[in-house]
């Protein structure tokens, strides 16, 4: 477990660089944090870092989007309006995950019983100044 504290977001290419040094062969991330966190904010520095020139945004009413990265597709989920897991069934969340390309999943604990056992946990708290703690797991 590593845990990362910043005060700005100047500071996120340096949390972002360190998750992808950490994957060690995984491909699903799982995104913990309140709403407005930064969750998706941190991935849109990941993908920029993997090579995807899109722009990254929520894909709340989507779920999925896709970008390309320098080694492949980078899939960003957004649980957050999932309610049942037979939802993300239907949409094939389980093929995504298990396809071994980089998964990157906000709200991962609407469906954690499909995220694979390895999925690499990071948490975000917001601290009272402002600033965000970072637990990589």
């Amino acid at each position: 477990m590593k845990q990362i504290e910043i005060e700005s977001v100047d500071e996120l290419d340096d949390v972002a660089e360190q998750i992808i040094a950490s994957l060690d062969g995984r491909s699903v991330v799982a995104f913990y944090g309140e709403m407005g966190a930064g969750k998706t904010t941190l991935i849109s520095r990941i993908a920029a870092l993997l090579g995807a020139d899109d722009t990254v945004t929520s894909p709340t009413f989507a779920i999925v989007n896709q970008y390309e990265g320098r080694s492949g597709s980078i899939y960003h989920f957004d649980m957050y309006r999932i309610e049942r897991i037979e939802e993300a069934l239907d949409f094939g969340c389980e093929e995504y995950l298990s396809s071994g390309e980089l998964c990157l999943v906000e709200w991962p604990e609407k469906i954690d019983s499909m995220l694979p056992d390895d999925a690499m946990k990071v948490s975000i708290e917001v601290l009272p100044h402002g600033g965000r703690r970072f637990t990589i797991e």
